[in-house]
């Protein structure tokens, strides 16, 4: 999809009234911010009720002036969260994949499915690719069964009845098969995935706690199959639940 010239230099007005509100310190009139952006008073009444309608920005019922809206405040504060966890993981992720040889992550809950917000690899010739940004069903990987596994049951339950994607024989889409997983991902204190994903690559995950004992996040170590075997995960499960817990600990949490 392209963009024409009126709706890019639409989205830029937009974009420098959202800029100049938080300049604000407060509050700010129509009249002032179209002064302040060279823009007629016209066009910027028009794009500030388009960015009131999406909750970017809020009208005073009494004074008529603007302020930034509870939406803009809810994606910063996601934003925070999200650079100070990388911040605060990535030594561990770092550590972790020396110690493994495998590639590590982190990835939190973003809507219903799984965002990788970090990655660290490990020394190994062959790479997995870069899954920073990525989002994957939570179903099918082993840090997404983490993240379930912590959810209220409605929350599967509305999850299941939408559907559940199959990407190989071996992914979870049934109710009691995947309630029953996540029971011994709960029991366990960690979760694995075989080939559910892509048939070719396995994983380890384990939860990361905030300080009132939340799971917000799960640190993951994960690679082919032939190299991340059976036999390796008792060695892999320790190993991520030690970072996974080092994690837990800097953001004021107790290791699980």
């Amino acid at each position: 999809m392209t963009l024409d010239g009126n709706a890019v230099r639409s989205v830029d007005r937009a974009a420098a009234l959202l800029l100049a509100l938080g300049d604000s310190h407060g509050e700010a009139g129509v009249t002032e911010l179209a002064r302040r952006l060279g823009l007629h008073k016209s066009t910027a009444s028009r794009l500030l009720a388009t960015l009131e309608k999406r909750g970017l920005v809020e009208q005073d019922e009494e004074t008529g002036k603007y302020r930034l809206g509870l939406v803009v405040i809810r994606l910063a504060e996601r934003a925070e969260r999200t650079l100070d966890l990388r911040s605060i993981a990535m030594p561990e992720l770092d550590r972790l994949a020396r110690v493994t040889h495998e590639t590590t992550g982190i990835g939190v809950l973003d809507g219903d499915q799984l965002l990788t917000v970090a990655q660290a690899d490990g020394p190994n010739l062959v790479a997995v690719g870069d899954w920073t940004g990525r989002w994957v069903p939570l179903h099918s990987v082993a840090a997404g069964k983490v993240l379930l596994a912590s959810m209220p049951e409605r929350e599967i339950l509305r999850l299941v009845r939408r559907g559940l994607d199959r990407f190989t024989d071996r992914t979870i889409t049934g109710l009691e098969p995947l309630l029953e997983e996540l029971a011994r991902v709960r029991r366990r204190g960690y979760a694995t995935a075989f080939g559910e994903y892509d048939p070719a690559l396995n994983a380890v995950a384990a939860p990361v706690h905030d300080a009132r004992g939340s799971v917000i996040a799960a640190v993951d170590v994960w690679g082919p199959s032939f190299r991340v075997t059976p036999r390796r995960i008792p060695e892999l499960v320790q190993q991520v639940r030690e970072a996974a817990g080092a994690v837990s600990v800097r953001l004021g949490g107790t290791p699980s």
